[in-house]
């Protein structure tokens, strides 16, 4: 008789072991047609789940993050099962949930073409109208793998041996496909109405090189039409914002096959760079930061004793000289605990703040290099401060107000903050993280800044906040971080004297706000589709002449505005004055500047914005007096 306890603190009594589904039937017909799972005493199980004692139950429909995921999940499975209904010789490998859908890997004769993937989502149409019941069964081991391989699936009688031998093997059926899945999956394809097939790359049997490559078909799927629809939208709208077709048409940057991971900026794109830069560094200035330089090649002992090594190894690119193995640096924090080592420190020194422009680079593995986004040589606006286990909340309420200053600045006013935790692989006892972790606690409080948190993410060394930026299509981009390190100092022998003039280890706070220079330019971009505002774009104003006449005046405006400390260019092109706006329009330039003899004549300038709004004629001064309020408003200086 078991008693069933619902989220809302209601109870409902049974005189027999019942399902998922007859809980949710007794509480009413529509959540009996919305259920897609169940969460019992924690653990998400399918509708047909058998509660046989007391338990917690929460019924998962749509409507819940965990029902997304389980429409996904399901949905991959419908993919492998239209793949084998029009392709019976393809073997299914794994069809994972991913973020905003699933994938799923095939082993086939032949490339997968685009009419392949209209037919494949036109079966999985004909299957979700069939709505086949979907049914769950635990085989022995043994058992399992011999029906896989009876079948002649033989990735998935490899995928069973890899198992830990002590866990139970659940297949799922649905018509005359069968699978092999932890679930849980929805009761029937009937609930499988959204989705879209997306695209076909290859993808190595289980992520080595060494092994056959297979065809993983993406695709996503939804809860509801209109969901789906904005996702693709958004999909649509990240194509136009691509960082890198933008950084060709406006000649910000290029990268290349001899340095991959590595950007080479050109004038455009590094005004831009320095602009971004000498913004921090004045927040570095303002904040009191010092600003600080550390070498970019260090000897493997320091990372050995800083606990990287152990840690970072495989993503370090390492150097010899002189029999001396040397690592390139991943990250800065070692390098400024030697800054703060090279003197004896006094407790009123503290807190200290470190910041560094630190060139930094990471062995990412080539396929996920992406343009500005993921690289191998990088810049952060990185800072390290140390200071005692008493002005850690202050530290981190000043620096949690400060980064959203900056975002503001920016123009991101949507910033989601994360709590990481505790990893299973890290240093330092239980108790000190439990000092870290409630620190951080502490000082979002203090902010009065509501947070998620997110166990097992922190770093190695200690946890950490996540400030997580929105763009203008939706896009979240986890940028700025500030982790609280009561063991990297220790284990390289940072010291301070304190009031009792006795000797003890700084507390260290790693902080980024933008984190990579080159990420942030990047999202910058994408984020404004390359019509940065005034303060950040590379260029801010063109001064077009109509004829030959008007190149000297054309000159000596430019001249002004450069002395005042704008970013102008002339082009005094023998071109047809329309053909220059069209041009210069397409770059995204913020304004446009147009003299013609009548500009000449009376001083001014006629003014056209990058939108294509005619301000008309202004003198120099009324201009710069526009441009100056229009800096002011964006938070930053020309």
């Amino acid at each position: 008789m078991p008693a069933i306890r619902l989220p809302d603190g209601s109870q409902r009594n049974f005189d027999q072991a019942v399902t998922v589904a007859d809980v949710a039937a007794s509480i009413g017909a529509g959540l009996a047609r919305a259920a897609l799972a169940g969460k019992v005493d924690g653990r998400m199980v399918d509708t047909s789940f058998l509660i046989e004692q007391d338990a917690d139950l929460a019924i998962v429909t749509d409507k819940d993050a965990e029902g997304l995921d389980v429409i996904r999940h399901s949905t991959a499975h419908l993919l492998a099962q239209a793949v084998k209904s029009l392709f019976p010789d393809a073997q299914v490998t794994i069809g994972p949930v991913i973020a905003d859908g699933f994938f799923y890997d095939f082993s086939y004769k032949r490339p997968f073409t685009p009419e392949d993937l209209l037919a494949i989502e036109k079966k999985m149409a004909e299957l979700t109208k069939a709505d086949l019941k979907i049914t769950r069964k635990v085989l022995p081991r043994s058992e399992a793998i011999r029906f896989f391989k009876d079948m002649g699936e033989h990735y998935k009688a490899q995928i069973i041996e890899s198992i830990p031998s002590d866990e139970d093997l659940s297949l799922y059926t649905q018509g005359e496909f069968t699978d092999l899945c932890r679930g849980p999956h929805a009761p029937s394809t009937g609930k499988l109405k959204v989705f879209k097939l997306m695209k076909v790359a290859g993808a190595y049997w289980r992520g080595d090189s060494k092994n056959e490559m297979l065809q993983r078909i993406y695709g996503t799927a939804w809860a509801k039409k209109e969901d789906q629809e904005a996702h693709l939208y958004r999909l649509e709208e990240a194509e136009k914002r691509d960082h890198r077709k933008i950084g060709k048409v406006q000649d910000l940057f290029h990268m290349q096959d001899e340095a991959p991971g590595m950007v080479f900026w050109h004038p455009k794109g590094w005004a831009m760079w320095q602009v971004v830069e000498q913004y921090m560094r004045r927040v570095y200035g303002d904040n009191g930061y010092q600003e600080i330089r550390c070498p970019q090649i260090i000897d493997r002992v320091l990372w050995e004793k800083s606990g990287h090594w152990e840690h970072f190894k495989a993503g370090m690119f390492t150097t010899e000289s002189e029999k001396h193995e040397y690592a390139i640096k991943p990250m800065n924090c070692p390098g400024h605990i030697q800054v703060f080592s090279s003197d004896l420190r006094s407790y009123r020194e503290l807190p200290l703040r470190y910041g560094e422009f630190g060139s930094c680079h990471r062995n990412e593995p080539s396929g996920g290099l992406h343009g500005l986004m993921r690289v191998r040589g990088f810049v952060q606006d990185d800072g390290h401060i140390f200071c005692t286990e008493a002005q850690i909340e202050s530290e981190v309420t000043a620096f949690n107000a400060l980064v959203l200053k900056v975002y503001r600045d920016f123009g991101f006013h949507d910033v989601a903050v994360k709590l990481a935790l505790r990893p299973v692989s890290r240093v330092g006892s239980d108790e000190i993280w439990d000092k870290s972790e409630e620190s951080l606690r502490a000082a979002l409080k203090a902010s009065a800044i509501v947070w998620e948190e997110l166990p097992g993410e922190g770093a190695f060394y200690g946890p950490k906040i996540e400030f997580h930026i929105k763009d203008a299509i939706g896009r979240s981009w986890q940028c700025g971080t500030i982790q609280v390190d009561f063991s990297m100092p220790g284990r390289l022998g940072a010291e301070f004297v304190d009031e009792d003039n006795t000797r003890k280890v700084p507390v260290m706070l790693h902080r980024a706000i933008l984190g990579s220079l080159e990420r942030f330019i990047g999202i910058l971009v994408e984020n404004h589709a390359g019509a940065l505002p005034l303060w950040l774009a590379p260029v801010q104003m063109a001064i077009l002449n109509i004829s030959e006449s008007q190149a000297e005046y054309a000159r000596s405006v430019a001249e002004k505005l450069k002395q005042k400390g704008f970013r102008a260019l002339t082009d005094l092109r023998n071109e047809k004055i329309t053909y220059k706006i069209r041009e210069h329009s397409m770059q995204r330039l913020p304004y446009l500047l147009v003299v013609g003899d009548k500009e000449v004549a009376s001083g001014m300038v006629a003014v056209r914005t990058r939108t294509g709004e005619d301000l008309g004629s202004m003198t120099l001064d009324a201009l710069m007096a526009r441009f100056d309020k229009e800096l002011a408003d964006k938070g930053g200086a020309a």
